[in-house]
């Protein structure tokens, strides 16, 4: 599945690839996807999912995307207290 969505710092891709499969505890960045889609009972196939519906597709990436960003935010607000 080809990316479309591009990183405002392009470099930034190995760190939050690496942080979507640990907050995840999957094997990889690439196989997150699947193993949301499995636990919310989407069935996800490797290559074309032309069938797959909007509500379904933002299950996944709402799982994967909302537990990233509550992460971000968790170490961001770490950062600060640290630093006071």
């Amino acid at each position: 599945m080809a990316r479309r969505n591009k990183l405002l710092v392009p470099e930034a891709r190995a760190g939050l690839d690496q942080l979507k499969a640990e907050l995840l505890n999957s094997s990889s960045p690439d196989q997150t996807k699947y193993e949301v889609a499995e636990e919310q009972g989407i069935t996800l196939n490797k290559g074309d999912n032309g069938n797959l519906s909007t509500r379904d597709a933002g299950k996944i990436g709402g799982q994967i995307g909302g537990r990233m960003v509550k992460e971000l935010i968790r170490r961001a607000q770490q950062q600060m207290d640290s630093n006071q």
